[in-house]
């Protein structure tokens, strides 16, 4: 498999406190990586490092081989690297159709042509349903997000992302606030991701990381306590001290 992300040596310091420690690890195309560990670990931090919210205080992130670390998060974006985040950053009252529809738009470079409609595009409109029809959202294409339930909420927020067409999808925490009854919705989302597409994901809920992950890292205290298959890290002693439990 062919290397989309490769982060090395990320160390990032707040003050006196030392939050991610010298961390390093790849996502190879079609890779599923779950990134788990107690509160407090790191992982948020580490994310943003990677998203480019923040910059870390050394060492360096590649997309595709090419050094983005002192690139801003719009232009990771459009290098192929898109996220979503813990918590919902949605238009609340505009139709979840239109929503994918602008972020194809902010994709083609189309934003500055404002005197033309959205309907003018009939192809961008196409692949908006179509995004829609692969995470179940077809029947509420033309329903404004605000009266959505919180699990769909959160599966536009990933058809947003997906419509950047994205190389590497960064996911934090998917499951957090959603509903055990719209967890299976969910998953069914994430099993229809591009299969070639490189996925890390933030999560606590541990069915979903042991079922959808091909590797796990496990981060404690800023740093890499074990990286391994879902098997190795379910029987690795330290990480079931650190976070799994017995």
């Amino acid at each position: 498999m062919s290397q989309l992300l490769e982060v090395r040596g990320l160390d990032k310091h707040f003050g006196g406190l030392h939050v991610t420690r010298n961390v390093s690890f790849q996502v190879a195309a079609g890779e599923r990586l779950a990134l788990i560990g107690p509160n407090g670990a790191g992982k948020t931090t580490l994310v943003n490092q990677v998203s480019g919210v923040l910059r870390p205080d050394s060492g360096a992130i590649y997309l595709q081989g090419e050094d983005v670390t002192p690139r801003s998060q719009a232009q990771r974006v459009r290098a192929g690297l898109a996220r979503t985040f813990q918590i919902t950053t949605l238009a609340p009252h505009f139709p979840v159709q239109r929503q994918v529809e602008l972020a194809l738009f902010e994709r083609e470079g189309l934003t500055g042509r404002a005197w033309r409609s959205i309907d003018s595009y009939p192809a961008l409109q196409a692949e908006a349903l179509e995004l829609l029809e692969r995470l179940g959202l077809r029947a509420h294409a033309s329903v404004a997000t605000q009266d959505l339930a919180y699990g769909e909420q959160r599966l536009v927020e990933m058809a947003l992302a997906l419509a950047l067409r994205p190389k590497v999808l960064l996911l934090d925490e998917p499951m957090a606030g959603v509903p055990k009854g719209d967890g299976a919705r969910l998953l069914a989302a994430l099993d229809s991701l591009p299969r070639e597409l490189g996925v890390l994901i933030i999560e606590h809920d541990m069915d979903l990381v042991f079922r959808f992950a091909s590797r796990i890292l496990v981060l404690a205290e800023g740093a890499v306590l074990a990286n391994g298959t879902p098997d190795e890290i379910r029987r690795d002693p330290k990480v079931r001290a650190a976070y799994l439990g017995p």
